[in-house]
């Protein structure tokens, strides 16, 4: 780029995007002239899903704001809670990360989750098909135009990404009642209805089930319980605005 000169600032957490000779205030930036706002700070390495107020010599202004020459730009983060208009509050997740999806299901949380790597054509038009909020830490894939609406995921740690998604989203909390291998509702269960699908010591142990209405899949609380538990319990404790286990 040859056009107008500006000086661009990115918000300290943003700045994990750019070039580290990038990651300070006031870095000169060269623009062509006639991109948008937006194109700059992509350029820059950041996804547009991940900004929030732009400023220019002070005043807000869009992305699509073309630079003039010497213009002082300054990126900020999303606000958080981060409202999402349009549809309800539903997520995507890649590949990558399963675990944060069967965590947000463990919470009640609709997050739809493709096993396998359908490729980001395919990720991105079930997005807009869906209208539904894609959580990857795939910056590419964030930037495809026909997502609904996304989020980068900022850690690879599945008890820092849950916060990250709980506390940018703040949806709500509704645990146990989502089946964490398909995503579909659970409904209680009698015992004999799906005593069939129990092993004989299951069923000698345990008289609440519970079973999902999709896949049918039987949960009850077993071996595990008190590590999902544990999960539940910290999860409301910072984001359940008053839900109970």
């Amino acid at each position: 780029m040859n056009g107008p000169g500006i000086h661009l600032t990115l918000a300290p957490e943003l700045r994990l995007f750019a070039p580290p000779s990038r990651r300070v205030d006031r870095v000169p930036t060269a623009t062509d002239g006639a991109s948008s706002l937006g194109h700059v700070v992509e350029s820059a390495g950041v996804p547009l899903t991940e900004v929030g107020r732009l400023l220019v010599d002070g005043q807000e202004v869009t992305v699509a704001h073309v630079p003039r020459a010497g213009e002082s730009v300054e990126v900020f983060g999303v606000d958080r809670p981060q409202r999402v208009d349009g549809a309800p509050l539903r997520f995507l997740l890649d590949v990558h990360l399963g675990t944060l999806a069967r965590r947000l299901r463990l919470l009640g949380v609709d997050a739809a989750y493709e096993n396998e790597d359908i490729g980001d054509p395919a990720l991105a038009t079930r997005s807009a098909a869906e209208q539904r909020v894609l959580l990857s830490r795939d910056r590419g894939l964030l930037r495809r135009r026909e997502i609904f609406a996304g989020a980068y995921v900022y850690s690879d740690n599945p008890d820092d990404q849950l916060r990250d998604v709980l506390g940018r989203f703040a949806p709500e909390l509704a645990p146990w009642t989502r089946c964490t291998a398909c995503n579909g509702p659970l409904r209680e269960a009698d015992k004999d209805s799906v005593g069939d699908r129990l092993e004989h010591g299951t069923q000698r142990s345990y008289d609440v089930f519970a079973e999902c209405t999709d896949c049918e899949r039987v949960y009850w609380r077993g071996a595990h319980h008190s590590r999902l538990e544990r999960i539940v319990v910290d999860a409301l404790a910072e984001f359940g605005d008053g839900a109970t286990v």
